[in-house]
Protein backbone atom coordinates (compact mmCIF):
# COMPACT_ATOMS: atom_id res chain seq x y z
CA UNK A 1 0.00 0.00 0.00
CA UNK A 2 1.48 3.32 -1.03
CA UNK A 3 1.59 5.83 1.83
CA UNK A 4 -0.23 8.47 -0.20
CA UNK A 5 -3.20 6.10 -0.48
CA UNK A 6 -3.47 5.60 3.28
CA UNK A 7 -6.64 6.58 5.11
CA UNK A 8 -5.78 5.99 8.75
CA UNK A 9 -7.24 6.14 12.22
CA UNK A 10 -4.54 6.81 14.84
CA UNK A 11 -5.53 6.48 18.48
CA UNK A 12 -3.47 8.52 20.90
CA UNK A 13 -2.53 10.46 17.78
CA UNK A 14 -2.31 13.85 19.46
CA UNK A 15 0.97 13.23 21.26
CA UNK A 16 4.01 11.00 21.59
CA UNK A 17 4.37 7.99 19.30
CA UNK A 18 0.91 8.50 17.82
CA UNK A 19 1.57 12.10 16.83
CA UNK A 20 4.91 11.11 15.29
CA UNK A 21 3.15 8.48 13.17
CA UNK A 22 0.45 10.95 12.16
CA UNK A 23 3.05 13.57 11.21
CA UNK A 24 5.02 11.15 9.06
CA UNK A 25 1.98 9.75 7.26
CA UNK A 26 0.42 13.15 6.62
CA UNK A 27 3.79 14.40 5.38
CA UNK A 28 3.80 11.57 2.83
CA UNK A 29 0.32 12.43 1.57
CA UNK A 30 -1.86 10.19 3.74
CA UNK A 31 -5.16 11.20 5.26
CA UNK A 32 -5.35 10.74 9.03
CA UNK A 33 -8.05 10.87 11.68
CA UNK A 34 -6.60 11.23 15.14
CA UNK A 35 -8.38 10.11 18.29
CA UNK A 36 -7.57 11.47 21.73
CA UNK A 37 -9.58 11.99 24.89
CA UNK A 38 -8.34 15.59 25.25
CA UNK A 39 -10.13 18.07 23.00
CA UNK A 40 -7.49 20.71 23.71
CA UNK A 41 -4.47 18.55 22.88
CA UNK A 42 -6.21 16.94 19.93
CA UNK A 43 -7.26 20.27 18.49
CA UNK A 44 -3.72 21.59 18.73
CA UNK A 45 -2.39 18.49 16.96
CA UNK A 46 -4.97 18.90 14.21
CA UNK A 47 -3.81 22.49 13.64
CA UNK A 48 -0.21 21.35 13.31
CA UNK A 49 -1.02 18.54 10.89
CA UNK A 50 -3.13 20.58 8.49
CA UNK A 51 -5.96 19.84 6.09
CA UNK A 52 -5.20 16.14 5.57
CA UNK A 53 -6.02 15.51 9.23
CA UNK A 54 -9.23 15.48 11.22
CA UNK A 55 -9.66 15.18 14.97
CA UNK A 56 -12.50 14.00 17.12
CA UNK A 57 -12.43 13.47 20.91
CA UNK A 58 -12.65 9.71 21.30
CA UNK A 59 -12.59 7.25 24.16
CA UNK A 60 -11.22 4.05 22.64
CA UNK A 61 -13.30 1.93 25.02
CA UNK A 62 -16.56 3.44 23.75
CA UNK A 63 -18.21 1.68 20.81
CA UNK A 64 -20.35 4.72 20.09
CA UNK A 65 -17.43 7.18 20.01
CA UNK A 66 -15.20 4.92 17.90
CA UNK A 67 -17.99 4.36 15.38
CA UNK A 68 -18.57 8.11 15.24
CA UNK A 69 -14.90 8.71 14.47
CA UNK A 70 -14.90 6.04 11.78
CA UNK A 71 -17.96 7.53 10.11
CA UNK A 72 -16.44 11.02 10.26
CA UNK A 73 -13.24 9.71 8.68
CA UNK A 74 -15.11 7.88 5.93
CA UNK A 75 -17.10 11.01 5.11
CA UNK A 76 -14.03 13.27 5.13
CA UNK A 77 -11.79 10.87 3.18
CA UNK A 78 -14.46 9.79 0.70
CA UNK A 79 -13.74 6.12 1.31
CA UNK A 80 -13.44 3.63 4.19
CA UNK A 81 -10.30 3.62 6.31
CA UNK A 82 -7.55 1.19 5.29
CA UNK A 83 -5.15 1.57 8.22
CA UNK A 84 -5.38 1.66 11.99
CA UNK A 85 -2.51 2.57 14.32
CA UNK A 86 -3.25 2.02 18.00
CA UNK A 87 -1.14 4.20 20.32
CA UNK A 88 -3.63 5.15 23.04
CA UNK A 89 -2.70 3.82 26.46
CA UNK A 90 -1.87 4.38 30.10
CA UNK A 91 1.10 3.21 32.18
CA UNK A 92 0.51 3.22 35.94
CA UNK A 93 3.41 2.42 38.26
CA UNK A 94 1.97 0.27 41.06
CA UNK A 95 3.43 -2.80 42.76
CA UNK A 96 1.41 -5.98 43.23
CA UNK A 97 1.79 -5.39 46.95
CA UNK A 98 3.28 -2.44 48.85
CA UNK A 99 4.25 -2.56 52.54
CA UNK A 100 2.47 0.75 53.22
CA UNK A 101 -0.23 0.85 50.53
CA UNK A 102 -1.18 -2.83 50.55
CA UNK A 103 -2.52 -4.76 47.53
CA UNK A 104 -2.56 -3.34 44.02
CA UNK A 105 -5.92 -1.58 43.58
CA UNK A 106 -8.11 -3.76 41.41
CA UNK A 107 -9.69 -0.68 39.83
CA UNK A 108 -6.27 0.50 38.55
CA UNK A 109 -5.52 -2.92 37.07
CA UNK A 110 -8.92 -3.09 35.39
CA UNK A 111 -8.58 0.45 34.01
CA UNK A 112 -5.19 -0.32 32.48
CA UNK A 113 -6.45 -3.44 30.72
CA UNK A 114 -9.63 -1.68 29.67
CA UNK A 115 -7.82 1.20 27.95
CA UNK A 116 -4.72 -0.59 26.64
CA UNK A 117 -6.09 -4.00 25.70
CA UNK A 118 -9.86 -3.73 25.39
CA UNK A 119 -9.55 -0.28 23.82
CA UNK A 120 -7.15 -1.62 21.20
CA UNK A 121 -9.44 -4.54 20.40
CA UNK A 122 -12.53 -2.33 20.32
CA UNK A 123 -10.99 0.04 17.77
CA UNK A 124 -9.68 -2.88 15.69
CA UNK A 125 -12.94 -4.82 15.49
CA UNK A 126 -14.93 -1.75 14.45
CA UNK A 127 -12.34 -0.41 12.00
CA UNK A 128 -11.95 -3.84 10.42
CA UNK A 129 -15.70 -3.93 9.76
CA UNK A 130 -15.32 -0.71 7.76
CA UNK A 131 -12.17 -1.97 6.00
CA UNK A 132 -14.24 -4.85 4.60
CA UNK A 133 -15.92 -2.30 2.34
CA UNK A 134 -12.63 -1.69 0.52
CA UNK A 135 -12.40 -3.51 -2.81
CA UNK A 136 -9.33 -5.55 -3.78
CA UNK A 137 -8.70 -7.00 -7.22
CA UNK A 138 -5.33 -8.72 -6.79
CA UNK A 139 -4.49 -11.69 -4.54
CA UNK A 140 -1.64 -9.76 -2.86
CA UNK A 141 -3.56 -6.49 -2.52
CA UNK A 142 -4.19 -5.28 1.02
CA UNK A 143 -7.71 -4.34 2.04
CA UNK A 144 -6.29 -2.83 5.23
CA UNK A 145 -3.54 -3.00 7.83
CA UNK A 146 -3.82 -2.93 11.62
CA UNK A 147 -0.81 -1.80 13.66
CA UNK A 148 -0.95 -2.25 17.42
CA UNK A 149 1.50 -0.83 19.93
CA UNK A 150 2.70 -3.12 22.70
CA UNK A 151 5.96 -2.68 24.65
CA UNK A 152 9.04 -4.65 25.59
CA UNK A 153 7.33 -4.71 29.00
CA UNK A 154 5.18 -7.47 27.49
CA UNK A 155 8.30 -9.65 27.76
CA UNK A 156 10.42 -7.97 30.43
CA UNK A 157 8.09 -6.04 32.70
CA UNK A 158 9.77 -4.14 35.50
CA UNK A 159 8.88 -3.51 39.14
CA UNK A 160 5.55 -1.69 39.31
CA UNK A 161 4.53 -2.67 35.75
CA UNK A 162 2.31 -5.64 36.50
CA UNK A 163 -0.84 -4.05 35.04
CA UNK A 164 0.96 -2.43 32.12
CA UNK A 165 2.90 -5.58 31.25
CA UNK A 166 -0.26 -7.68 31.40
CA UNK A 167 -2.08 -5.28 29.09
CA UNK A 168 0.73 -5.22 26.55
CA UNK A 169 1.28 -8.97 26.75
CA UNK A 170 -2.36 -9.43 25.79
CA UNK A 171 -1.84 -7.24 22.72
CA UNK A 172 1.12 -9.39 21.66
CA UNK A 173 -1.02 -12.48 22.25
CA UNK A 174 -3.89 -11.30 20.04
CA UNK A 175 -1.67 -10.37 17.08
CA UNK A 176 -1.18 -13.75 15.39
CA UNK A 177 -4.71 -15.11 15.83
CA UNK A 178 -6.17 -11.83 14.59
CA UNK A 179 -3.90 -11.96 11.54
CA UNK A 180 -5.03 -15.52 10.89
CA UNK A 181 -8.68 -14.56 11.34
CA UNK A 182 -8.33 -11.83 8.72
CA UNK A 183 -5.97 -13.48 6.22
CA UNK A 184 -8.70 -14.47 3.75
CA UNK A 185 -10.05 -10.94 3.96
CA UNK A 186 -6.62 -9.62 2.91
CA UNK A 187 -6.14 -7.56 6.07
CA UNK A 188 -2.79 -7.62 7.85
CA UNK A 189 -2.19 -7.31 11.60
CA UNK A 190 1.18 -6.31 13.06
CA UNK A 191 2.30 -5.18 16.51
CA UNK A 192 5.22 -2.92 17.38
CA UNK A 193 6.91 -3.35 20.77
CA UNK A 194 8.89 -0.19 21.55
CA UNK A 195 11.68 -0.07 24.10
CA UNK A 196 12.64 3.13 25.92
CA UNK A 197 11.41 6.13 23.92
CA UNK A 198 11.72 9.81 24.72
CA UNK A 199 8.03 10.63 24.93
CA UNK A 200 6.44 13.21 27.22
CA UNK A 201 6.23 10.59 29.97
CA UNK A 202 9.96 9.89 30.08
CA UNK A 203 11.03 13.45 29.25
CA UNK A 204 9.20 14.57 32.39
CA UNK A 205 11.70 12.59 34.47
CA UNK A 206 14.45 15.05 33.55
CA UNK A 207 17.51 14.98 31.32
CA UNK A 208 19.74 13.19 33.84
CA UNK A 209 17.32 10.28 34.29
CA UNK A 210 16.72 10.05 30.53
CA UNK A 211 20.47 9.87 29.90
CA UNK A 212 20.82 7.14 32.52
CA UNK A 213 18.02 5.15 30.96
CA UNK A 214 19.44 5.65 27.49
CA UNK A 215 22.84 4.38 28.61
CA UNK A 216 21.25 0.95 29.22
CA UNK A 217 20.52 0.54 25.51
CA UNK A 218 23.30 -1.45 23.75
CA UNK A 219 23.23 0.50 20.46
CA UNK A 220 22.47 3.23 19.73
CA UNK A 221 23.10 4.11 23.36
CA UNK A 222 20.20 6.51 23.85
CA UNK A 223 16.44 6.65 24.11
CA UNK A 224 14.46 6.07 20.96
CA UNK A 225 12.82 9.05 19.30
CA UNK A 226 9.14 8.98 18.22
CA UNK A 227 10.03 9.62 14.54
CA UNK A 228 11.92 6.29 14.58
CA UNK A 229 8.73 4.55 15.65
CA UNK A 230 6.90 6.38 12.86
CA UNK A 231 9.46 5.16 10.29
CA UNK A 232 8.66 1.57 11.26
CA UNK A 233 4.91 2.19 11.06
CA UNK A 234 5.24 3.50 7.51
CA UNK A 235 7.43 0.55 6.51
CA UNK A 236 4.89 -1.93 7.89
CA UNK A 237 2.15 -0.23 5.88
CA UNK A 238 4.20 -0.43 2.68
CA UNK A 239 5.62 -3.94 3.08
CA UNK A 240 2.92 -6.51 2.18
CA UNK A 241 4.77 -9.52 3.63
CA UNK A 242 4.89 -8.26 7.21
CA UNK A 243 1.92 -9.90 8.90
CA UNK A 244 1.12 -11.60 12.20
CA UNK A 245 4.38 -10.41 13.77
CA UNK A 246 5.43 -8.43 16.83
CA UNK A 247 8.46 -6.28 16.02
CA UNK A 248 10.69 -4.98 18.78
CA UNK A 249 12.24 -1.55 18.25
CA UNK A 250 14.58 -1.18 21.20
CA UNK A 251 18.26 -0.94 20.18
CA UNK A 252 18.82 -4.56 21.37
CA UNK A 253 17.74 -3.69 24.89
CA UNK A 254 16.84 -6.63 27.11
CA UNK A 255 15.70 -5.52 30.53
CA UNK A 256 16.85 -7.63 33.51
Amino acid sequence: MNTSAVRAIITGGARGLGFAAASRLVGAGAKVAIADVSAEVGGAAREKLGSNCIFQPTDVTSEEQVLSLLEAAKKEFGAPVNAVINCAGVAPAIKTWHPKKGPHPLEAFEKTLRINTIGTFNVNRLAIAQMMENEVHEPDATRGVVINTASIAAYEGQVGQVAYAASKGAIVGMTLPMARDLARSQIRVVTVAPGLFKTELLAGLGEKVCNELGSQVPFPQRLGSPPEYAMLVEHIINNPLINGETIRIDGALRMP
